[in-house]
């Protein structure tokens, strides 16, 4: 167990040195080729930037609002709490739009439930099965400049609902 430890603290410094002496032997410019990648990095941050800030606004009002709570309560009259459970519908919608804003919401069930909870459970696993839709989309779509995103909103969506399906299935079994 010790070793797996040492190996994951290990493996990024040794992939950076891996990869500075690959360089290094190809006579690469190594510091050049950095500074250029940063600048076009930075570049790409501020073009996102409008983005970033307008969803993250978006996902604080609703939270702050009680829209949130008040949508769980309303879908939990709806959707029978053993098919999915009430309390976790923010998180999961939140999920969506801000992994960071639906962590705070995992946090706030952790103290409620418990980790070791079946809701608990449950949540831990809807974060790692869905994914930001919409903060990714909108990164990477405006990175690249695509304006037509055809299809990719409504697969997103489907495999969201099959990642929270599985999350509670599977939460439910432990």
């Amino acid at each position: 167990m010790k070793l797996l430890l040492y190996i994951s603290d290990a493996i990024i410094p040794i992939l950076l040195f891996i990869i500075l002496f690959h360089a290094l032997l190809g006579k690469g410019r190594v510091y050049e080729d950095f500074l250029e990648g940063a600048k076009d990095g930075f570049h790409t941050v501020i073009g996102i930037m409008p983005t970033l800030i307008g969803l993250m606004c978006a996902v604080g009002v609703l939270r702050a609002s009680g829209f949130l709570t008040d949508l769980a309560v309303w879908l939990g009259k709806i959707i029978p709490e053993e098919v999915f459970p009430s309390v976790l519908l923010p998180a999961a919608i939140v999920k969506m739009f801000s992994s960071s804003a639906a962590t705070g919401l995992v946090l706030d069930i952790f103290k409620e439930y418990g980790p070791d909870s079946s809701n608990g459970l449950i949540v831990s696993l809807m974060g790692s099965c869905t994914e930001t839709i919409f903060y990714t989309m909108s990164v990477y779509f405006m990175s690249v400049g695509i304006r037509k995103t055809r299809w990719t909103l409504a697969g997103a969506l489907v495999a969201t609902l099959a990642g929270l399906i599985a999350s509670v299935i599977l939460g439910q079994m432990l």
